[in-house]
């Protein structure tokens, strides 16, 4: 028994700081990720991006995770290469997609270019965030596997909770202060921030790495027998379990419900509530600033009580009252905005906390890279296509900005204004309402519809729980 205590694991202290550190580049991973979210606004004055534009460098985040695989050859590539190789190369490939994106929207480019119908200065900045997408969804499957080696059967939801708190901090300071910076300086100035900070990442990730190199020493100094390694015949196995892809669609319908919320949320507050450009993130802010509270609180609990799948049940049902709350036409008080996101954070509290830590229960841990990769690969179909739809249909649904701002644009260009005074004068026209708000009550269905899904499916997994035994329901903590 003395022998199995001389890891670094069963260190209290090294396998918390082994998360704090990892969990530490997520948080600038995610971060980076909602840099351009709360100056949607200053985008469409400063760069000339309509909502589909912006829609369109949303969606990119998925696009090379999606089509071209990248996620599941990032979790083969984590199961079969190991955990130090891909932290290294996941966070430069976060490096790599920001400096592209932050280039993109810096640099002075030909207003007339124009690529498969996209403005040149557009796609440069999807590239770069599609870049950079893969690069932090493949450190998010990678801090998975982390936690899990460290903390399976003590601490793990609690741990898993903690990690996607503090990742969320990333997105409450994106939110809460890039309208802020752009405001001080220049519109490309959050970004620089946000790269900046990566590189720090990739330093923690350095650290993080010789810890990883100790623990496996020490590991394999006891003579324990090896697990069985990965192989790829191992993925027919995941694919043919019905708990997994009930999981997997429950994971891609509620953070499509609430990501994309973080993409159009601000510009929803100042175009149904009135809220000024420079302040439009701090509500969405209250998102994440619930969760990093709450998650490592039901985290916790699932460790020490046990009802994962009723605890994803209670979080799809609050989401479901939460978007129709803020879809109610006649719904426009801050006040009650504010709660309701505030009741959004407790949602998004509740379904991770219990979703992320059920995956080692459903999948044995030499898949679980590979397993992690394909329902972070699912859930990118939805955080490419919900914010390209949503930029689409609040177009469609608002001719009548679109003509508007094309119209002052036009004399304003004719008149030989600079992109700068261009901008100004656009904000002091929707300021003052000769540009009218968005009007957003179409567009929100489209959250309302994939609540209800994830609600369905989150009960489906339940079920299948009850009839597989996967012990969801359980403690995660095993008595000694």
């Amino acid at each position: 028994m003395e022998q199995l205590k001389q890891t670094l694991r069963d260190s209290k202290t090294a396998r918390w700081l082994a998360l704090a550190i990892t969990a530490f580049t997520m948080f600038t991973g995610y971060l980076f990720t909602d840099i351009l979210s709360p100056i949607k606004g200053l985008a469409e004055t400063t760069l000339g991006w309509t909502s589909s534009d912006f829609g369109f460098v949303q969606s990119a985040y998925g696009w090379f995770n999606v089509f071209f695989l990248m996620l599941i050859i990032s979790g083969i590539l984590l199961d079969k290469l190991g955990i130090r190789f891909s932290a290294l190369s996941s966070a430069g490939i976060m490096i790599i997609g920001a400096t592209i994106q932050y280039w993109a929207v810096r640099a002075d480019f030909d207003p007339d270019k124009f690529i498969f119908g996209t403005h040149i200065q557009v796609m440069y900045a999807a590239l770069g965030y599609a870049i950079f997408g893969v690069g932090v969804e493949y450190a998010g499957i990678t801090v998975s596997k982390v936690i899990v080696k460290w903390f399976k059967g003590k601490e793990m939801a609690l741990a898993m909770g903690l990690q996607v708190a503090f990742a969320r901090l990333g997105s409450f300071s994106a939110l809460a202060i890039s309208p802020f910076i752009a405001d001080s300086f220049e519109f490309s100035t959050p970004f620089l921030v946000g790269v900046l900070l990566l590189i720090i990442g990739l330093i923690a990730f350095v650290v993080y790495n010789l810890m990883d190199s100790k623990l496996d020493k020490q590991i394999k100094a006891q003579n324990n027998p090896a697990e069985e390694e990965f192989k790829i015949s191992d993925i027919g196995s995941i694919i043919t379990n019905r708990g997994f892809w009930y999981l997997a669609f429950l994971c891609v319908l509620f953070y499509s419900a609430v990501f994309p919320f973080y993409k159009f949320g601000p510009d929803l507050m100042v175009n149904k509530f009135g809220v000024s450009e420079k302040f439009s993130g701090l509500v969405p802010s209250l998102v994440p600033f619930g969760t990093i509270i709450l998650t490592p609180f039901f985290g916790g609990l699932y460790d020490k009580k046990g009802k994962g799948a009723t605890i994803m049940i209670i979080g799809a049902v609050l989401l479901i009252f939460v978007h129709i709350i803020l879809w109610l036409p006649f719904m426009n008080s801050i006040v009650i905005a504010a709660i309701d996101v505030i009741v959004l954070g407790i949602a998004f509290s509740l379904v991770p906390s219990a979703m992320w830590p059920s995956v080692p229960k459903i999948i044995p841990e030499r898949q679980l890279g590979t397993a992690f990769a394909l329902i972070f690969w699912i859930q990118n179909w939805g955080l490419m296509g919900v914010p390209f739809i949503l930029g689409k249909v609040l177009d469609a649904t608002n001719p009548d900005v679109l003509a508007k701002v094309a119209g002052y644009r036009e004399q304003f260009e004719a008149a030989g204004l600079s992109k700068e005074a261009i901008a100004e004068k656009l904000q002091g026209l929707k300021a003052v309402g000769d540009i009218p708000p968005y009007n957003y009550n179409i567009t929100w269905l489209i959250f309302i519809t994939l609540t209800f899904l994830a609600l369905i499916f989150a009960f489906l997994l339940k079920a299948e729980d009850k009839k597989k035994g996967y012990g969801l329901e359980l403690p995660n903590i095993q008595d000694k």
